[in-house]
């Protein structure tokens, strides 16, 4: 499933109801110690919230990835070697004012002629492939399971029980977001009609003598609000991003007679049925934002004066289609990556991920073909708050399995930074692990493209993945020399090493050092990973 993350506003409402001080010399500016940094007090500007991820945490006091000072100081004008990007995700608007002209295309194809012209068995794939055909949502693994009775009887239990509590729960929130919605739209009519103007302030609401204790409720309610959002139409518009996001929980995923995979007509247990599918990878539905969101962090045109900057510069984005609004199916993941592999992308971003794998060992196949073939997967660690070294909570596809060893060394999962530097940096939301993480980059509230010439701010360790993917297709652009292993150790042994705690899953009771919650122990810094990446290539230091 994309890493979506669903702030859960029910709580907001419930009234109602480098590396370290040791190799400090990778940086331009060296600090003996990067915490003993003064902490950015004042809020970010307009201009940083839509960049942070860019910036610099000496010269802003904002943990980005020093993006703008790599360019700035190493990189310049030079643009190195066209490094393909795959976004393995939902479908790319294809036609983005800033994604258009970073593209991959198949040049062995003719478009449009219904043909598989360059003979590698796919029809008309000019900018990808979409292995989802005319579908778009789908339950998740666990409903699947209990559906199709997949597994043995453990497995039918344990996805039971999950799909059971979760589709409860839907139904609990999404009756809560209803009453709390109504309580707010009458009290939003009721001081429309007291003020007698359709639009108003939080200073308007305050000024308001109540006649009556029924006015005298709806502005508490309504100043109640102001202290979660500035306006009551925020409100009013995330309440009901949280009624579509229950709704579709109860009608798709967790609705085990939901069949959202009848209209593609292959059978998706089956690896060997390959014939289904389209070479269109257009995203097509309303929602289907996350593919576009990925492909612009990575690789929207660098200054050309609209929308925002990708990370990398040089960069060609294959976009294959093959993650719904549910859980993506383990065939179209191993299939996807192998499609990558061969029409010669470097750089595969995997921004989902799930809890139930019952075919692992396809996707486990897949990753091993593409470490033969020096491809490098960067993938979301996800959502959920979770120590994914506790083998209860798994997060598919990973590089190993069960607590074994790493049986392949191309492949990097991110977990999500905030942009606000101390104990509250890494993500609420944000899975961690000491083996099962391995670096941490900006998250939240990251602005980027979404189709029809549009940008939002989106969270997630979906899109900590591709600002990873980004400078990995940096490096690999300026030194086409270096392994795809390099490169993920490059990109794991050059970053910042704060010694702070950090709070763990939003709780205060719960904290760590970065050492105890991700392989590297470190947050990603384009700036060192680059210098790094120009010794290793010349042989000055040995991975």
């Amino acid at each position: 499933m994309r890493h979506k993350v669903f702030r859960c506003v029910y709580g907001f409402f419930s009234v109602f109801l480098l590396w370290g001080c040791g190799a400090t010399a990778l940086v331009l500016t060296p600090v003996e110690n990067i915490d003993a940094i003064p902490l950015k007090v004042t809020p970010l500007t307009e201009t940083e919230k839509k960049h942070w991820g860019h910036l610099d945490l000496v010269a802003d006091t904002i943990p980005g990835m020093s993006v703008d000072k790599a360019y700035t100081e190493i990189l310049g004008s030079k643009k190195g070697e066209k490094v393909i990007v795959a976004v393995l995700d939902s479908g790319i608007d294809l036609t983005h004012e800033d994604l258009k002209d970073v593209l991959w295309t198949n040049k062995g194809e003719k478009p449009g002629n219904g043909q598989d012209d360059d003979h590698n068995g796919f029809i008309d794939d000019i900018h990808g492939y979409n292995f989802l055909g005319g579908s778009y949502n789908e339950q998740l693994e666990a409903a699947r399971i209990v559906k199709n009775h997949l597994g043995d009887a453990a497995l039918q239990a344990k996805a039971k029980k999950k799909v059971d509590a979760e589709y409860a729960e839907a139904q609990e929130n999404k009756q809560q977001y209803e009453q709390i919605l109504q309580v707010v739209q009458t009290a939003d009519a009721a001081v429309k009609q007291e003020l007698g103007k359709n639009s108003y302030t939080k200073q308007d609401v305050a000024g308001i003598v109540p006649k009556d204790e029924a006015m005298q409720q709806y502005v508490g309610i309504l100043m109640q609000m102001y202290t979660f959002k500035d306006s009551i139409p925020e409100i009013i518009a995330e309440l009901n991003e949280g009624l579509k996001h229950f709704s579709e929980q109860l009608e798709y995923n967790d609705n085990v007679n939901f069949d959202g995979r009848k209209i593609v007509g292959d059978n998706p247990y089956d690896l060997m049925d390959t014939k289904y599918g389209n070479g269109n990878p257009q995203a097509q539905f309303e929602g289907e934002d996350h593919g576009t969101h990925v492909a612009g962090i990575i690789a929207a045109e660098r200054n050309n004066g609209i929308g925002m900057n990708g990370v990398a510069n040089n960069v060609a984005i294959m976009s294959i289609r093959a993650v719904p609004n549910g859980d993506e199916y383990d065939k179209d993941i191993a299939l996807g990556i192998r499609y990558a592999v061969d029409n010669g992308a470097k750089i595969i971003n995997a921004s989902f991920g799930k809890a139930f794998s019952p075919n692992a060992q396809w996707v486990y196949d897949a990753i091993k073909y593409a470490a033969d073939h020096d491809v490098l997967i960067v993938h979301a660690a996800g959502n959920d708050g979770e120590n994914l070294d506790d083998p209860n909570n798994p997060n598919f596809p990973n590089d190993q399995v069960g607590d074994g060893p790493e049986f392949a060394d191309n492949v990097i999962t991110v977990g999500a930074l905030d942009p606000k530097y101390g104990s509250e940096l890494v993500a609420s939301y944000s899975n961690f692990g000491k083996r099962n993480v391995d670096i941490f980059a900006p998250g939240t509230d990251i602005y980027s493209t979404i189709p029809h010439n549009k940008y939002e701010f989106l969270p997630g360790t979906s899109m900590a993945s591709p600002a990873i993917a980004g400078i990995a297709a940096l490096i690999r652009s300026q030194y086409p020399s270096l392994t795809a292993s390099q490169v993920k150790h490059i990109i794991l042994n050059s970053g910042l090493s704060p010694k702070i705690k950090v709070i763990l899953a939003g709780d205060p009771s719960k904290s760590a050092s970065f050492a105890e919650i991700s392989t590297s122990g470190r947050i990603a810094n384009a700036y060192n990973a680059l210098i790094m990446a120009s010794e290793v290539a010349k042989g000055k230091i040995k991975l």
